[in-house]
């Protein structure tokens, strides 16, 4: 089976609002310790990109969980795979995920987190999929909302694949 990749956002609309965010992160967290946490892989892009537009010191962490293994669904389950090498308790910590579906992923992993005594836990995504919502979980910062659609590119992939895309593109599989 292959697939077509349809631009759906396009990167200059990706760095605008990741501009956006990332201002509105240095004013919210002025003169306070930041550890800016990038979920592992998918996330990788967007917190980088994120962390060069705060204009403020940031520490850098990643966690790296998994939920969808090979498929196009998540599978409801959290596996971390790497946990944090930064203690984050007393600090302000911002979570850079790609993409909130199911919401199961972030509803545990802001539990985990919670248990570690930040002083605050951010939410931003640079996807936001609500449609697909089968936990609440309260997102501070969203990118792009969208409709129920598979999605690759600036991080998210399919089997591994399609990562490097600067773009995010809609996937549709051809026979």
């Amino acid at each position: 089976m292959a697939e077509k990749i349809t631009e759906l956002i396009s990167e200059e609309k990706i760095d605008e609002r990741i501009r956006e965010i990332g201002a509105e992160l240095s004013n919210k967290f002025r003169g306070e310790d930041v550890v800016l946490i990038g979920i592992l892989r998918g996330g990788a892009f967007f917190a980088c990109e994120l962390a060069k537009r705060i204009d403020i010191p940031v520490v850098m962490d990643f966690m790296c969980t998994s939920s969808y293994g090979n498929g196009t669904v998540s599978k409801g389950n959290v596996n971390i795979v790497k946990d944090l090498d930064e203690n984050i308790e007393g600090k302000n910590v911002i979570i850079a995920e790609d993409i909130i579906d199911s919401g199961n992923t972030l509803k545990a992993l802001k539990e985990i987190l919670s248990d570690r005594n930040p002083k605050s836990l951010t939410l931003c995504t640079l996807l936001d999929k609500p449609s697909r919502r089968e936990v609440q979980v309260d997102v501070d910062y969203v990118g792009f909302e969208i409709n129920d659609y598979f999605v690759v590119g600036y991080g998210l992939d399919y089997a591994q694949k399609y990562r490097n895309l600067p773009y995010i593109g809609i996937v549709e599989f051809e026979n």
